[in-house]
C-alpha cells in the first residue's frame, strides 16, 4: 500500500502547521518587488521533506523545542536559495511545474534573491543565538557548491568514475537531508553520538534519494518513453556510469558522443537510454539504492520504537517509492 506524506506528517502535523506561520513571516521583506517573489516561493513550496527531518529527528532524539522551530525555518530557507541559485546555474525555467524565479525576473534578480534568502539565514541563527545550526547549514552549503563544481568540471570532460559520483551526491543532495536530520537531533539532545547517527542516516537517504532521481530518467514517464533530461544536461549518472564500464570500447566511445554532441537527438537519446538499459545500468542503480535504504533503516531501528521512528521509516520508504 502507498503511503501518503500526510500520513506521514501525522506526528508532527501540528508543529508542521506552526512553522508554516513561523516560515511565511521570517520571508517577509520590507522591499516591495522581494516581498512579491518571496510569496511567490513560499505558495509554490514543494513537499516540506527537509523539515519534517527536522521534527522527525529532533522527536527521535527527545522533544520539539523553540529552537526545532528555527532549525526547520534555517533548513528551508537556505535549501531555497540554494534551488533559486541553482535555477540559475542550470538555466532552468521550470521548477516544480512552475516558473523559476529567473524564468519570471531575469538571472540578475534571481540571483540577488538567493543572496537575500542566504542572508535571511544567517541572520535568523544569530538572532536566535543558535551558532551550533549555523555551523552545521555553513557547512553544507560549503558542500553543496562543490559538490555543484565537482560535477562542472567532470562534465566537461565526462571521467567521471563511480566513487567521483558518490562523492559529488553526497556533497549536492545527501547533506541537506543530513544536516536537516543533524539540525533537528541537535536541538533536542546534546548527546553527540545521537546527533552523528541521525546525520549519518540522513546521509544515506540523501543518497538513495539522488540515485532515484537518476532511475526516472531511464523510467517510462506518462507519455510511454524515458526521459532523458540528465542526458540532455549531460550529466552522468550511475546508471549511465555503469553501463559504460560494461560496454566495449567502440560503444563506450559512441555513448559518450551522444552525451556531449548529440543529446538534443532524440533518435540518439533514444538509443543511449535502450543501451544503459540492456547493459545493467537501471538494475545495478536500483541495488546500490536499495543498499543505502537498508543502511538508513538500520540506522534509525537502532532507535527505540516510537510515532516518529515509524514516520521516518515510511519517509525512507516514500524517498525511494515516488513517483516523481
Amino acid at each position: 500500500m502507498e503511503v501518503s506524506l500526510e500520513d506521514i506528517k501525522k506526528p508532527i502535523a501540528r508543529e508542521l502547521d506552526e512553522f508554516e506561520v513561523r516560515f511565511r513571516e521570517s520571508m517577509k521583506s520590507n522591499a516591495p518587488l522581494l516581498d512579491r517573489i518571496t510569496h511567490y516561493i513560499v505558495t509554490r513550496k514543494g513537499k516540506q521533506m527537509r523539515p519534517m527531518f527536522v521534527f522527525l529527528s529532533a522527536q527521535l532524539a527527545g522533544e520539539i523545542n523553540e529552537a526545532t522551530y528555527v532549525a526547520a525555518s534555517l533548513v528551508e530557507i537556505l535549501h531555497t536559495a540554494t534551488l533559486v541559485h541553482d535555477d540559475v546555474v542550470d538555466d532552468s525555467y521550470q521548477r516544480r511545474g512552475f516558473f523559476s524565479i529567473n524564468a519570471l525576473w531575469k538571472n540578475k534578480i534571481a540571483v540577488l534573491v538567493g543572496d537575500y534568502l542566504l542572508a535571511k539565514g544567517l541572520l535568523l541563527s544569530i538572532e536566535n543565538s543558535q551558532y551550533g545550526l549555523l555551523q552545521i547549514l555553513s557547512n553544507t552549503i560549503r558542500e553543496m557548491s562543490e559538490g555543484e563544481l565537482l560535477q562542472l568540471e567532470k562534465a566537461r570532460r565526462l571521467d567521471i568514475k563511480e566513487e567521483i559520483y558518490f562523492e559529488i551526491i553526497r556533497q549536492k543532495t545527501a547533506s541537506l537531508i543530513s544536516s536537516a536530520c543533524a539540525c533537528g537531533a541537535t536541538t533536542a539532545t546534546d548527546q553527540e553520538e545521537v546527533v552523528q547517527r541521525l546525520k549519518m542516516m540522513g546521509e544515506k537517504i540523501g543518497i538513495a534519494f539522488q540515485i532515484k532521481d537518476d532511475l526516472f530518467d531511464y523510467e517510462e514517464a506518462e507519455i510511454g518513453k524515458p526521459r532523458g533530461i540528465d542526458i540532455k544536461e549531460r550529466k552522468m549518472t550511475l546508471p549511465l556510469i555503469y553501463a559504460l564500464n560494461k560496454v566495449d570500447t567502440a560503444t563506450k566511445r559512441k555513448m559518450i558522443n551522444v552525451v556531449k554532441n548529440e543529446n538534443q537527438d532524440l533518435e540518439k537519446v533514444a538509443w543511449l537510454i535502450a543501451t544503459v538499459r540492456s547493459n545493467g545500468g537501471m538494475d545495478y542503480a536500483a541495488q546500490r539504492m536499495n543498499e543505502y535504504k537498508e543502511e538508513a533503516q538500520k540506522l534509525l531501528y537502532s532507535f527505540p520504537e516510537s510515532d516518529a521512528r515509524h514516520s521516518i521509516a515510511q519517509l525512507i520508504a516514500f524517498t525511494i517509492e515516488r513517483k516523481n
